[in-house]
């Protein structure tokens, strides 16, 4: 699981074309993307097809040998047996999100620039806290910042692996791995790239190289 919950963590974009996006994300995967998140608000009025979606993209995360998270639907997730779920604010509790989807499920929780959040996270049974956005995000342009000492004050308060996202680069990325972040959770550097596994090995690159 500790492995599972470190590196590029990638986030799917809503997407009109699901084939073609689990072709994208076998391509991050093989970039070194270790944690693949379904994300797909566009798509909720049709249930069907986004549980399709998650199952194909299920089987590529198995065939690469990465992990796959729902966002936002723990029955999704029970329903397909996914590696687990990711909750923001309004999306669940982690201890029913645990209760169903059992002890070796990854519960990730959204907390956005509050440790106290993270604290309760960590208290219900959550896996890993995510913190962000960090810069200015394309995808929410809206939301609220964190700043890098927050990450530093996890570390030394939580015992949980933490996710930075929001508006991050190869350039502004090991600023926050330094901070704290075992993982950077990326959409669009990763997906928007012309070349989706270059961009995701740039990502991976800036994480410390494992002892054997």
């Amino acid at each position: 699981m500790s492995q599972a919950l470190r590196g590029l963590y990638a986030i799917t974009p809503t997407t009109t074309a699901p084939r073609a996006l689990t072709a994208c994300v076998a391509e991050a995967i093989a970039g070194g993307a270790r944690l693949i998140q379904y994300r797909d608000k566009g798509a909720h009025a049709h249930a069907h097809a986004r549980e399709q979606q998650a199952r194909a993209l299920l089987a590529c995360c198995r065939a690469g040998g990465a992990r796959l998270i729902i966002n936002d639907d723990i029955a999704l997730a029970a329903r397909i047996a996914a590696d687990g779920v990711h909750l923001g604010r309004e999306d669940g509790d982690p201890r029913a999100a645990r209760a169903l989807l059992g002890a070796q499920a990854i519960i990730g929780v959204s907390c956005y620039d509050d440790l106290e959040r993270a604290h309760q996270a960590a208290a219900a049974g959550a896996s890993y806290v995510a913190f962000g956005s960090f810069f200015a995000s394309p995808t929410k342009p809206a939301a609220v910042r964190a700043t890098p000492a927050l990450l530093t004050a996890a570390r030394r308060e939580i015992p949980l692996p933490r996710v930075a996202i929001g508006g991050i680069t190869p350039q502004n990325g090991g600023l926050l791995i330094a901070a704290g972040a075992d993982m950077l959770a990326v959409v669009s550097g990763v997906f928007t790239a012309p070349d989706i596994g270059a961009a995701a090995r740039a990502y991976t690159s800036l994480f410390p190289k494992e002892s054997s």
